[in-house]
């Protein structure tokens, strides 16, 4: 640097310019710092985190056997009512049933059923709506008729239908669940690739000679990851009620299965003296969904461009 042009690069204090140059911080950085300020996944992510680990390891937390019966000590009051213990802290249901070893057991369905029936439908509808988007004209005509037609449905109307006829087996109702809800990925996958395709670097990709699939799976796809992340954690919530009200109807997993609808389902006999017995399944079916959407929202404004918080 030549003499004058470090010297006016000094500034009041005596320090020249490079010293004050510092390192941007890199994309993961930004993003572990938005994680560390947002409540909402924190709180969100923790909830979904501590239910994982107990659907998974609930053989080894379970204190008893879900389905293990004994009539002797059915409809034991929870550890805080009256002639509550320890022993069964959540207390038994009518077949005398360890409550918590069944919320716990239950948890594996919730959560098997909402994540594989939100991640076939994300993987349907993406990729319907990429294709309508993309490539337009009688395409996308196609791919609008399709979704109307959806739409027209009603889908716990259909649900029931299906569910009714073929079984309520896990491998049904994911299977059910992922074919109602893949329209809302369509519509929303479809409105942004209608966007991102006049974009300069979609013009740059197609003047270099990529082919459109790869286009559409390197350039288009990850500009679509925070949408999909929003819809995913809706549409896993909304599964998990789906399949809380199918089993509700007993329409959905059956006895003595353990789900967390099903127990509801088989506490209404005793509801006016026994409630307990559905407000401990009804809100940690509550619970899980509200913090499933939380945690959703939070990966959003994580990784948005913007930086929301």
């Amino acid at each position: 640097m030549a003499p004058q042009d470090q010297a006016a690069s000094q500034t009041a204090n005596g320090f020249t310019a490079e010293e004050f140059e510092v390192e941007a911080p890199s994309p993961r950085e930004v993003m572990r710092r938005r994680a560390k300020r947002h409540f909402g996944l924190i709180i969100g992510g923790s909830v979904v985190s501590i239910t994982i680990v107990c659907a998974v390891f609930a053989p080894l937390i379970a204190p008893f056997d879900p389905f293990e019966q004994d009539l002797t000590r059915r409809l034991i009051n929870p550890v805080w009512g009256e002639g509550g213990t320890w022993a069964h802290p959540l207390g038994t249901d009518g077949f005398g049933r360890d409550l918590l070893s069944r919320l716990i057991f239950g948890a594996r369905i919730s959560l098997t059923i909402g994540f594989f029936a939100a991640s076939i439908a994300a993987v349907v509808g993406s990729i319907i709506g990429m294709i309508g988007g993309y490539f337009g004209g009688r395409v996308d005509a196609v791919v609008m008729y399709l979704i109307n037609c959806k739409l027209a449905l009603p889908p716990i109307l259909v649900a029931l239908s299906v569910v009714s006829v073929f079984g309520g087996t896990i491998p049904v109702l994911i299977a059910v669940l992922a074919a109602l809800f893949w329209d809302r990925y369509a519509v929303v996958t479809r409105s942004v690739t209608q966007q991102i395709r006049n974009q300069d670097f979609i013009a740059a990709a197609q003047a270099a000679g990529c082919s459109k699939s790869r286009i559409i799976l390197s350039e288009v796809l990850p500009n679509l990851t925070n949408q999909i992340i929003v819809i995913a954690s809706l549409e896993m919530a909304v599964a998990i009620l789906v399949e809380a009200v199918l089993s509700f109807f007993g329409l959905g997993v059956q006895p003595p299965t353990p789900s967390w609808g099903l127990m509801v389902s088989e506490g209404r006999d005793f509801m006016f003296f026994k409630p307990y017995l559905i407000t401990i399944p009804g809100l940690a079916i509550f619970i899980l969904v509200i913090a499933i959407n939380m945690m959703g929202d939070g990966v959003r404004d994580i990784t948005a461009p913007e930086g929301r918080n």
